[in-house]
Order: C-alpha cells, then structure tokens, then sequence
C-alpha cells in the first residue's frame, strides 16, 4: 500500500470513529422514517403478525350495547334469580293473556249458539202470525154458530143436523190448527179472563170500574193472546176492570 493511500484509510478511520460524524449517518429524514414505517406492516405481515385492534370487551361492551334502553339491565349482568324472576314474570303475563283471549272466545261462541238458536226458533213467525187470523176467523165464526144455537134452544126441530155438522167441523178443525201449531212450533194461545192486567201481554181496549177489586184484572178476553217460544207475539185484547179508588 502506499504512503498517500494509506493516510486517507487512516482519516476515514477517525471519521468513523468520531460521534458527529456516526450521529449524521445516522439521522434520517421524514421520507426515509415514512418509507420504514410503511415497510413494517408489510413486513409483519409476511411473518404473521398484525398490529393489534381496539376493541371493547366485557362488562364495557355490554354497558355500550344496552346504552339508551333505559333502566332495564343486561342480560350478561344479571343473576341466575333475576333473570328466573323476568321469565316468571314474562310467563305469567302470557298465561293471563292466554285465559283472556280463551274467555272472549268461549263468550263469542255462546252468542252464537244463541242467536243461531233464536234464529231457528223464530224463523217462521211471520208465516204462525198469518196463520193466528185464520184462527181468529175460526173463532168467530165458532162463536156465531153458538149464538145462534142458544137463540133457537135446544129444540131439536129447530136445529137442523147440517148445521151441527157444520159446527162441529169447523170446531174440529180449529183446535186441530191450534194443536199442531202449539206442539210443532212453539205457538201457544193464551186466556187473560181473571188474571191480573200486565201491559206486556194485554192490550186494554175498554176499561170498566168495580168496587169488588183493589187491583186492574182482566174482564173479559176480545181477542186472544199467543206467545212463541215463550216470547208474546201478539197480546190479547181486553177488556180491564180498574178499582173505584184507582
């Protein structure tokens, strides 16, 4: 080696060696600590490692998930007896709301089955209140027949067997009409002579005093009564005794 090279290995030796010069090599600028910082994540990533993420955990997270629904604690939070007291509680509503809905039902059915009934039982009253004059007419014509029967006597002369024929075919047929009727469909005919005045099944078309009563009783019945099923479908006309004092 010669002399002049020799001196220039030996000044970069002390160079070297001399702090100023190892803290300028070492300094970097901010594009060489960005570049090594962008070559990190790679770098862990080809050997598997990856920057940790934040995340909450715990009591901490279940605090943030159930922030704004009021006062009701987590789930995570409570005790075996408070969570076995909710789903008491919760079963407890559904049984009630279970028994009220059953009832309603079990009420809804039984309207049914009555009006469904009561449409049955009174589904032909049109048709027996028509058939109510006809009987009236047999009464009538019934009554005629025993008037004139009582204005002749008994005398057989004067009472001709047509006419008892006659009389008693039409009573025959009247109280077969009304006996079909009461024990097919329900319609009965009812008499008021004596009983006590009710509004609800007379119909007062004549009133008349008497000190023998302290109460209205029916006189005298113009035209019967009939009820279906119970229920009155036309009220008799009568005649009303009222008291003096009344």
């Amino acid at each position: 080696m010669s002399k002049h090279h020799h001196a220039e290995h030996t000044k970069a030796e002390k160079e070297r060696k001399n702090p100023a010069f190892q803290a300028e090599e070492t300094a970097e600028g901010p594009e060489s600590l960005s570049e090594k910082a962008a070559e990190t994540p790679l770098e862990n990533a080809a050997e598997g490692e990856f920057a940790p993420e934040t995340r909450e955990t715990g009591p901490e997270k279940a605090e943030t998930e159930s922030a704004g629904t009021g006062d009701q604690v987590p789930v995570q939070m409570q005790t075996p007896e408070e969570r076995i007291a909710c789903l008491e509680a919760k079963l407890a509503e559904a049984n009630n709301q279970y028994l009220r809905k059953a009832a309603e039902f079990e009420n809804f059915r039984k309207r049914m089955n009555q009006e469904k009934q009561s449409a049955i039982d009174f589904a032909n009253q049109s048709l027996l209140l028509d058939l109510i004059s006809v009987i009236d007419d047999f009464e009538r014509a019934i009554k005629a027949a025993e008037t004139q029967r009582e204005a002749a006597g008994q005398d057989p002369e004067q009472i001709s067997a047509s006419f008892n024929g006659l009389y008693e075919g039409i009573s025959m047929i009247e109280k077969r009409l009304v006996s079909q009727l009461e024990n097919k469909w329900g319609l009965k005919r009812f008499d008021s002579a004596g009983e006590p005045f009710d509004p609800n099944r007379h119909e007062a078309i004549m009133m008349e005093k008497s000190a023998e009563i302290n109460d209205p009783v029916v006189g005298e019945d113009f035209i019967k009564g009939y009820t279906l099923k119970e229920r009155v479908v036309r009220a008799a006309k009568v005649k009303v005794l009222m008291p003096e004092n009344a």
